[in-house]
């Protein structure tokens, strides 16, 4: 693209209005949300502050109104969060396409809404990561089935879709699948650094090893549990916390009885903000031991709080470690592995400080405000592609 025709669009958009429509099944008020809603909507609620129009459509949640305005952006819901892929075609056609949005972006999670089909406006796609055959550990057959079919109709539908990506990972996802490097840029989570303390602070007086995430299957919180009565022989004052909700409390409440580590294990359930960066921030470790991820917001959210994290090994957390800086990495479901992590930092105080604050730094050189700036540039160049295009 010539500068001059670069220059143009960025003096263009950036000096007027910009009118964005995002799909997205869940909004940041869903309680299905999760690291996909967060980087939606830090990220937008950013470009409107910068002046431009953003509109989000999302399924229904029960006790939310069906419009309403949550820092400046305009969240629309309607549809059932089972069925809601269904009708993003039908309102685009009856309503959202007579709008006049100049651009819209389709920020795909599990199944896909195949915009390039009908959607005429310049398109961005942005995606996390393939579910593939992980969503077997989560779902039923016939529910995983259902996921891995539309997901690889993506490679059909979405070929010549420009796309924004969270990692470095996700992005050879794509590149396996066999889409073109130069329609794809990166633009990760990250974090609002005022919000954290960015500083090592003071530790529990016992040894405390946290998880702070969604309780689901395929996180593989049991491998955590496992691991810390592994590290209880060798630690027995060391304690585990466990931050956060979902369907795979019970189950995990129910292990942690059998592993007879139920008294040293405290299910907090879900936190304030607040009682997550004192808890986080009291911590020694973080542990993330989930199958696959986008990126993995909660690893640098910990680490904004002067905790390292020791983390699977996978596509999308590797990307949010800096292992020996920031934490360490494992092979996913090696237990025996992951419990020596532990030990390792536990048992070594200098260890333990350097990782401290080589987290703090890592976290440092992540900003949701260089994001949404990449984000808009992102879209200033789909537009003059979408331009060029139809020349």
């Amino acid at each position: 693209m010539a500068n001059i025709e670069r220059n143009y669009y960025y003096k263009l958009i950036t000096e007027t209005n910009m009118k964005i429509l995002v799909f997205n099944w869940q909004c940041i008020r869903n309680p299905f949300g999760g690291g996909a809603e967060v980087h939606m909507h830090e990220i937008f609620k950013r470009i409107v502050a910068m002046g431009h129009n953003v509109t989000i459509f999302c399924c229904k949640v029960p006790g939310l109104p069906d419009e309403e305005i949550i820092d400046g952006t305009n969240v629309i819901r309607r549809g059932k969060r089972s069925t809601f892929n269904f009708i993003v075609k039908r309102w685009y056609r009856k309503r959202f396409s007579k709008e006049k949005y100049d651009i819209i972006i389709d920020d795909i999670n599990k199944i896909p809404f195949y915009t390039p089909r009908y959607v005429k406006e310049p398109l961005l796609a942005i995606s996390h990561h393939f579910f593939g055959a992980s969503i077997y550990h989560e779902a039923n057959a016939i529910a995983g089935t259902y996921v891995v079919l539309a997901e690889k109709l993506i490679d059909q539908v979405y070929r010549e879709t420009q796309f924004a990506v969270v990692s470095e990972s996700t992005l050879q996802e794509f590149i396996d699948r066999g889409f073109d490097r130069r329609n794809f840029s990166i633009i990760t989570n990250a974090i609002e650094a005022t919000e954290f303390p960015m500083a090592v602070g003071n530790k529990n007086n016992k040894p405390t090893i946290s998880y702070f995430g969604r309780l689901k299957k395929y996180k593989s919180i049991d491998h955590l549990l496992k691991a810390f009565a592994i590290v209880r022989k060798s630690i027995p004052e060391s304690q585990l916390h466990i931050l956060g909700r979902g369907d795979y409390r019970q189950q995990l409440e129910g292990l942690a009885e059998s592993l007879g580590i139920a008294h040293c294990t405290t299910f907090f359930g879900f936190v304030s903000n607040e009682d997550k960066i004192k808890l986080l921030s009291q911590s020694h470790i973080v542990v993330n031991t989930s199958l696959k991820e986008g990126w993995g917001i909660t690893n640098i959210e910990a680490n904004a709080c002067g905790t390292p994290v020791i983390s699977a090994n996978v596509p999308g957390l590797r990307d949010s470690v800096n292992d020996g800086q920031s934490g360490l990495l494992y092979p996913y479901g090696d237990v025996d592995e992951l419990a020596e992590k532990i030990m390792e930092v536990l048992m070594s105080e200098e260890l333990l400080q350097n990782l401290s604050q080589g987290a703090v730094d890592w976290a440092s050189s992540f900003s949701w405000n260089e994001s949404a700036r990449l984000m808009l540039q992102r879209c200033l160049e789909v537009i003059a592609i979408h331009r060029q295009k139809k020349r």
